[in-house]
């Protein structure tokens, strides 16, 4: 078990409509110092399927897509120990304030990436928005990772089309 500091913050502007939230970054995501960096990890390719275009495995080609289609991307998680990448080992999980940036931002919907992320955003963040009077809807997403490499990519696809809709509203 490692206690792990998230290490880099959300990607967002002002212009940004929906927030997808992952648990927290990856040994790898932690190392290149960005999200969904594994390459095993299926979020990069569901997104390119999602918006039919693709994306490129750079980081600015990355964040520049964010960007212009109105996603924001973080973590759930501040900090926690945790062995690997394994969620079901999180222990001792510290919670990322959103109120800032959803105050700051035109974001209107969260997704939430996987079980653990969706069970500790739940837990830890729904009570400082409610009590911060935040009320932005929140809808749980499976897992890209690779521990979920039951669902197909097109059922992955499938799965996160409530985030075209949401960018739509």
């Amino acid at each position: 078990m490692t206690h792990v500091e998230h290490g880099f913050g959300p990607v967002w502007n002002r212009e940004s409509r929906v927030l997808v939230l992952g648990s927290m970054p990856s040994p790898k995501s932690r190392q290149a110092g960005f999200y969904f960096m594994n390459p095993h990890n299926r979020f990069w390719p569901v997104m390119e399927a999602l918006f039919d275009r693709q994306i490129g495995p750079s980081i600015a080609e990355r964040r520049s897509f964010l960007l212009e289609t109105g996603l924001a991307l973080w973590d759930v998680i501040a900090s926690c120990d945790i062995q690997g990448a394994q969620d079901a080992s999180i222990r001792n999980a510290l919670a990322n304030d959103l109120r800032p940036l959803l105050s700051a931002s035109a974001i209107g919907h969260v997704f939430v990436s996987g079980a653990t992320a969706t069970r500790l955003y739940r837990q830890l963040i729904q009570p400082q928005l409610n009590e911060a009077g935040l009320a932005v809807p929140m809808t749980p997403l499976p897992s890209t990772s690779p521990a979920n490499a039951r669902m197909s990519l097109e059922a992955l696809r499938q799965a996160y089309r409530p985030i075209m809709l949401a960018l739509e509203d």
